[in-house]
């Protein structure tokens, strides 16, 4: 399959479809709504069966063959919220705690875009390894404590006085570590490392044959969340939107590179690719507003909402799979 075919595959699959839906409900100002209620179970069911199916398989992983990539996460969980902060300080012009902000929600990972990657791949064919979720949440936080500590510091820089008490590092830390991502994330997948494959069977049709199609709910509501915040790219500015396509391109680039080395397979290199170009949008708005309550929360929405997972959804998926297809070599799914 060309990349031009795997791009039309992806505008066509329901997932886009489903999203692109949400957007034109919105533009064409319809009353098309998700119960608040049923978005937030819709929510926990895909968080939870993500976690779930994880530590099933996990459950047979070895510690040898998770070791390299889970130390290529990490590093690419430090890495990521610094260049996004250096670009965005001294390139782009913005402030400290906007930077900052902004650098938080792109050195985390979107579950959401995680997901949508991995039902790609295996609808390529080249299933990823069963511990990729163990790697999404190794990627969830040290991104946003980094980017909220450059803010910290280089506020305190820029102020004489310093010292401002109201921003809690224990307090952010509880916010994003007990959030309901994390502890449905690592709580299921702790479960489902305890209950292994026996006794995961006899739920098995619940968490994976209404999976998609919860997944299309999802990402419905997503589109329409989208759309309400496409005014918002005016007051982004050109720079913003080059950067909210340019910035996760590199940080995939790189993460597929060290995937290689790492031994993951070209789905997992994928999967990986895709976390470490998404942006949060779930984990890191608390977080940022806790620590950095003058950051324009406008600013980090739009950049990771209406322009990174759109352009995600739509191309930087099928980009990914198509460089790891290529580092991979013609043996390759």
């Amino acid at each position: 399959m060309t990349a031009v075919e795997m791009l039309q595959t992806n505008l066509l699959s329901p997932l886009v479809l489903s999203f692109v839906l949400g957007v034109v409900a919105r533009l064409l100002k319809s009353d098309l709504a998700l119960p608040k209620d049923l978005y937030t179970t819709l929510s926990i069911y895909l968080l939870f069966a993500l976690g779930l199916k994880g530590g099933v398989e996990l459950s047979e992983s070895t510690l040898s063959a998770i070791a390299w990539p889970a130390a290529v996460t990490l590093f690419l969980g430090c890495l990521t919220p610094v260049t996004s902060f250096t670009t965005l300080r001294f390139l782009g012009r913005f402030s400290v705690s906007d930077a900052a902000g902004i650098a938080a929600h792109y050195g985390s990972v979107s579950a959401v875009t995680f997901i949508a990657a991995q039902q790609f791949v295996k609808a390529q064919g080249a299933d990823p390894e069963a511990f990729m979720p163990t790697l999404l949440m190794l990627l969830e936080s040290p991104g946003i404590q980094i980017a909220i500590a450059l803010g910290l510091i280089g506020r305190a820089k820029a102020d004489k006085q310093a010292g401002n008490e109201g921003h809690s590092m224990a307090a952010t830390l509880h916010e994003v570590l007990c959030g309901r991502t994390m502890v449905l994330l690592m709580g299921g997948l702790l479960i489902g490392v305890t209950i292994g494959h026996k006794g995961y069977a006899p739920i098995q049709p619940f968490y994976e044959g209404g999976f998609r199609g919860a997944l299309t709910l999802f990402l419905l509501e997503m589109g329409m969340l989208t759309a309400n915040r496409l005014g918002d790219l005016r007051s982004a500015g050109p720079f913003l939107l080059g950067f909210g396509v340019c910035m996760p391109v590199i940080h995939g680039a790189l993460a597929l590179l060290l995937a290689r080395y790492a031994g993951l397979s070209v789905g997992g290199s994928t999967v990986l690719a895709a976390m470490a170009s998404s942006a949060s949008y779930i984990a890191a708005p608390p977080a940022v507003r806790m620590s950095l309550p003058d950051a324009n929360p406008t600013l980090s929405l739009t950049a990771a909402l209406v322009i990174t997972f759109p352009f995600n959804l739509v191309a930087g998926i099928p980009l990914y799979y198509q460089g790891a297809l290529w580092l991979a070599g013609p043996a390759s799914p």
